[in-house]
């Protein structure tokens, strides 16, 4: 059963990364993208995840040097529900976004306030999904999953509030109405 697990997180991990790598082809284009904070991360983010989720022989090394959940069954999927879960809101969040996506703190041509989907209840969902993703693989497979959430869960937040700053300048008074009725990155919890 949790080799069944480890296979689905990583399709979950798989799904969402080459979502992401194939839906950015259809972006509007950036007026302006202030791409030094961060990149570096959102690299290694990138590859760390593909590493731990692609190479076998580190995923059993680890899986024996280090496990979190004691080979437990039912946290194991307790894991996998949340990752599921924000896997599913990242994406959804992302799918709602379609051509106004950008890398994080870049200005879109023609820009739009979304607040549909899930935007309706969090105001940057995509980094709260991630986070989610994140916490629930480590849930599910061990440890070495809260590196990278101990990682980027800073340059998250770090992000939204770049990112509140260039929406608070482009929409004012809509997106000062709309901050008062939504949370900064889980839906209905932070």
């Amino acid at each position: 059963m949790l080799l069944i697990i480890h296979y689905v997180i990583a399709a979950l991990w798989l799904t969402l990364i080459c979502y992401w790598v194939i839906s950015a082809r259809q972006a509007k284009p950036n007026i302006s993208r202030q791409q030094l904070y961060g990149l570096p991360l959102r690299l290694a983010l990138m590859v760390l995840i593909i590493v731990i989720v692609s190479t076998p022989q580190l995923r059993l090394w680890l899986r024996r040097a280090h496990t979190f959940v004691a080979d437990n069954v039912f946290i194991a999927f307790i894991g996998l529900l949340i990752c599921a879960l924000g896997c599913a809101l990242a994406l959804a969040a992302r799918v709602q976004l379609g051509r106004n996506w950008g890398m994080p703190m870049s200005q879109k041509l023609r820009a739009e306030l979304v607040t549909g989907g899930p935007y309706a209840y969090a105001r940057h969902p995509i980094y709260g999904g991630l986070m989610l993703a994140l916490l629930g693989s480590a849930l599910a497979e061990n440890l070495v999953w809260l590196l990278p959430f101990v990682l980027f869960t800073p340059y998250f937040v770090f992000s939204a509030r770049r990112e509140e700053k260039l929406m608070l300048s482009l929409f004012p008074d809509a997106y000062r109405a709309y901050r008062q009725h939504t949370k900064l990155l889980i839906p209905f919890v932070v």
